[in-house]
């Protein structure tokens, strides 16, 4: 292993992130370090910086890390050097009701890997660095054949939309009754829940945006989108009126919040079928109150399913849809933009203007 990396720290909202050199350290016992592939800024981490998610800096935030297992510590068996892997940030207690009811995602004590002194060793503790320290029963092995790059688009994304379609299955869902799907939002989250319900066969699939850009909806059609719909050309009743058109005057089967907008809800709800599924992964900070139609919800019989967090098992799950899906993966890798650590504030930058879709922190000589 080198002897020092680079780490980007938040020191507080609306603050640029600073790049410091920590020196490399060996991993401690069930602890394994990782040396960074690369490692993708989340919408979550833009919640951060911009104060609507609240966190105590100073921290290396960061949630994707994918990376080659160095070096591991004692008591680690199930890695080994060399390894390509993906890092899970959720430490769930394993002993509040839902763990031991099998619903770890939303254990009632979740900690996190990344909430570390990025002062004390071994200062890398989050995903925003070119070293990352994690505990080895929190790294998922990537099989041979996948491309670690391509498996990072979406390492976070993927596992969180799977998680919701599976609590929406546990609640009746079913992809082969879906004739229409609308998802709300083309940021990665969004984007993969179009990849993935196009791989299921769902025959139609809408996905809506706020501001018109031409190549992002390139992008999402050719993740297997039919139409996108832009919010600034349509207004709320003329995509009502579409859905319905397209479903002979049903509504939508399955709609997918994944814009993180509150002001998607009131337009989600009013576009479902009566007993339709509103998947809801995206609102992940408080972005204030909206008035909903609450009487649809009772007269449509609809099922809302808030899903937030998600599980190794949906990691796996992840990666074993990439493995039966290879023809995919060249498209998922097209979407990424790579920036070294020492760039990421521009990244956050290229973010906010729309200019790319999904940001990857790599290592310098990856560009």
């Amino acid at each position: 292993m080198k002897k020092h990396a680079l780490a980007a720290v938040y020191v507080g909202p609306n603050k640029p992130l600073e790049i410091r050199e920590y020196p490399v350290t060996p991993p401690g016992r069930g602890m394994a370090a990782l040396s960074l592939v690369a490692s993708g800024i989340c919408g979550t981490d833009l919640h951060i910086l911009e104060g609507r998610l609240p966190t105590e800096p100073e921290k290396i935030i960061g949630h994707e890390f994918v990376g080659r297992v160095e070096a591991v510590g004692e008591g680690v068996e199930h890695v080994r050097a060399g390894d390509y892997v993906i890092a899970d940030i959720a430490c769930p207690c394993g002993e509040c009701l839902l763990c031991r009811q099998g619903d770890d995602a939303n254990c009632l004590h979740m900690g996190v890997t990344n909430g570390g002194d990025p002062a004390a060793a071994p200062h890398f503790w989050g995903g925003y660095a070119e070293m990352s320290y994690v505990p080895a029963k929190n790294l998922i092995r990537i099989p041979d054949g996948l491309d670690p790059l391509a498996v990072a688009v979406y390492a976070c994304a993927g596992p969180t939309s799977l998680h919701s379609f599976r609590l929406g299955r546990e609640a009746g869902w079913e992809e082969k009754t879906t004739g229409l799907a609308v998802v709300q939002g083309t940021g990665p989250l969004g984007a993969f829940s179009v990849l993935y319900l196009k791989a299921l066969g769902v025959p139609t699939v809408i996905a809506l945006t706020a501001r018109k850009n031409p190549e992002r909806e390139r992008r999402i059609q050719a993740l297997g989108a039919d139409e996108v719909w832009t919010l600034e050309s349509l207004s709320d009743d003329e995509i009502r009126r579409r859905t319905y058109e397209l479903s002979q005057g049903a509504g939508a089967d399955l709609v997918c919040e994944a814009s993180g907008g509150a002001a998607a809800l009131p337009l989600g709800l009013t576009l479902l079928r009566n007993r339709g599924v509103y998947l809801i992964p995206g609102q992940y900070s408080d972005r204030g109150n909206v008035p909903l139609p609450a009487h649809r919800i009772t007269f449509g019989a609809l099922r809302l399913i808030g899903s937030s967090q998600y599980s190794v098992s949906d990691v796996e799950d992840y990666l074993a849809f990439l493995q039966s899906h290879p023809g995919l993966l060249p498209r998922v890798r097209e979407l990424a933009a790579a920036y070294p650590v020492r760039e990421v504030n521009r990244a956050f930058e290229d973010l906010r203007a729309g200019k790319v879709m999904k940001a990857l922190l790599v290592p310098e000589q990856a560009r």
